[in-house]
């Protein structure tokens, strides 16, 4: 009898679950995999993050540290950018992923006390909106964080967001609360915040990009077009057609992707709809409302033929094509990523991870300086740095030793010799170096 691949990933997981444990078996496989990567990690000492051979790490902030402007550092860093600043430095944009049931990790404190000083008009709701964004300032030659200070406050839940090629960072809200006893206005936009911004910027949420669970956006750089993923079962992938290029305020289209005529699931959990490096042809459709004040901007788009995607999450410009996650896609429900080609219309199942041993829940994505697709797990535990070769081989590139809080924001200095990544809880932000290629 002849057994798939996934079959016998499947009964050697189930063999091998048996004597090593779960994640004693993920170490083991992640040694079996030579000739790429950077080799089997070490045992960190401090037991925060194993690394390869040969790389260390920097913890650069944590969550309460003193601000350059007299506030904290927010808890719950999530996704992040990276930009060229003066003299060789980077400014590094984090979001934080707060709601209002987060006092204890405000920028303002345990007691969410805004100072007389900070100007009302800086928060977009001074209720309940703990989350927003920190502006960092790294100093990648000397290794040493210069300055660090609040960029965006009063928005919920900053999961992640993107950069753009005009030099700023698109903070999206994966939230869709409405006024009530804990918010004072409606959240669900995307926010821009400059590079070089130097301090808090007015919270001005893009709502022509659409209100819904958002996760994350990247710019196509040669048509200026933003693409957004959605963090529902359900969610849809949608594309912004500004008016302005450059310009995202002034206002735009909203459309939808589409795959045939007809409404398709596309995460393969109950039957095998999507087959791995098989280009489909695909069109999108305008969204209308698209402020959605019923949170049925998902649904009126299946309605017309939009394609499903089971909880779209991180996204990445890598030249001619977008590459996104859907978190929980897969018929393992273990995850995929996606390869999108606009000059061609197209979309493919980049990978499917056949098991959780070697790719579990992917979330935030970049490209790496040697090509390579870098991959924060967000799955129940033991979460890594996966690597997946243009050839789909899997690597591991780090491992979260300290809890099983999820990785988040790795992301590349401009000059490939750093990178960041975040534990999310209790938030640490550390800086990478060690031998890279590329």
């Amino acid at each position: 009898m002849k057994i798939s691949r996934r079959q016998f990933i499947g009964a050697a997981i189930a063999a091998g679950a048996a004597t090593l444990g779960f994640a004693g078996l993920r170490r083991f496989w992640d040694r079996r995999i030579p000739g790429i990567g950077y080799g089997e990690l070490v045992q960190d000492p401090n037991n925060l993050l194993d690394l390869p051979k040969g790389f260390r790490y920097h913890v650069l902030s944590r969550t309460g540290d003193p601000t350059s402007d007299g506030l904290l550092v927010p808890g719950a860093p999530d996704g992040m950018a990276a930009f060229r600043g003066s003299g060789g430095r980077t400014i590094l944009i984090r979001n934080h992923e707060l709601s209002a049931d987060s006092l204890e990790r405000s920028a303002f404190g345990p007691e969410n006390a805004v100072p007389e000083w900070l100007d009302p008009a800086l928060i977009y709701d001074a209720s309940g909106g703990l989350g927003g964004t920190t502006t960092l300032v790294y100093d990648t030659t000397r290794q040493k964080l210069e300055r660090q200070y609040l960029s965006l406050i009063g928005t919920v839940r900053n999961c992640a967001g993107g950069s753009t090629p005009w030099g700023s960072w698109v903070s999206s809200e994966e939230s869709v609360a409405r006024p009530d006893e804990k918010y004072t206005c409606d959240h669900g936009f995307n926010f821009e915040v400059p590079a070089n911004a130097g301090g808090l910027v007015k919270p001005v949420p893009l709502k022509a990009m659409g209100r819904f669970n958002h996760e994350a956006i990247c710019v196509d750089a040669a048509t200026g077009i933003v693409y957004e993923t959605e963090d529902r079962g359900d969610g849809l992938f949608y594309r912004f057609l500004p008016n302005v290029n450059g310009n995202l305020a002034a206002g735009g289209r909203l459309q939808a992707l589409r795959i045939g005529e007809e409404s398709v699931d596309t995460s393969n959990h109950e039957t095998l709809t999507v087959l791995p490096r098989s280009p489909l042809q695909v069109t999108w459709i305008d969204l209308e409302e698209v402020e959605s004040p019923e949170d049925d901007l998902r649904e009126r788009g299946a309605q017309q033929g939009a394609a499903l995607f089971a909880r779209g999450e991180g996204i990445w410009a890598d030249r001619d094509c977008i590459y996104f996650a859907a978190t929980s896609g897969g018929s393992l429900e273990c995850g995929q990523i996606w390869k999108y080609v606009p000059s061609t219309s197209t979309l493919e199942l980049f990978a499917e991870s056949p098991s959780s041993v070697l790719l579990e829940n992917p979330d935030n994505i970049s490209i790496a300086p040697w090509g390579d697709l870098l991959i924060c797990e967000d799955g129940p535990f033991d979460n890594r740095m996966i690597g997946i070769t243009p050839g789909g081989r899997y690597y591991t590139l780090a491992r979260n030793v300290l809890n099983d809080s999820e990785l988040t924001g790795g992301v590349f200095s401009p000059d490939g010799s750093t990178l960041f990544i975040n534990i999310q809880s209790p938030g640490i932000t550390f800086a990478i170096t060690g031998p890279w290629r590329g």
